[in-house]
């Protein structure tokens, strides 16, 4: 989990776009923090789900479907995260 958080952080730290449009932004004369949250869940497949499916077991819920606007896409796009429908 560490490890994940490693590469994500150096991940953002390590993009020219993101310093970039942070640059513009303390030329404008702000001062800026970037605040991320991600959620990362895990589930332990037993062998006979390994068998069985191929494929590691989703937590999808349908119920839980986020209403996404132009400007999410915009901001996910450029950390290069894809927001496609499933």
């Amino acid at each position: 989990m560490q490890e994940l958080g490693n590469a994500i952080n150096e991940s953002l730290s390590d993009s020219d776009r993101i310093a970039e449009a942070i640059g513009e932004i303390k030329r404008s004369g702000y001062d800026v923090f970037l605040v991320l949250e991600a959620t990362i869940g895990f589930n332990k497949r037993t062998d006979d789900e390994d068998e069985e499916s191929g494929e590691a077991p989703t937590t999808y819920d349908a119920a839980t479907r986020l209403k996404w606007t132009s400007q999410d896409h915009k901001f996910l796009k450029a950390l290069k995260i894809s927001a496609e429908d499933r």
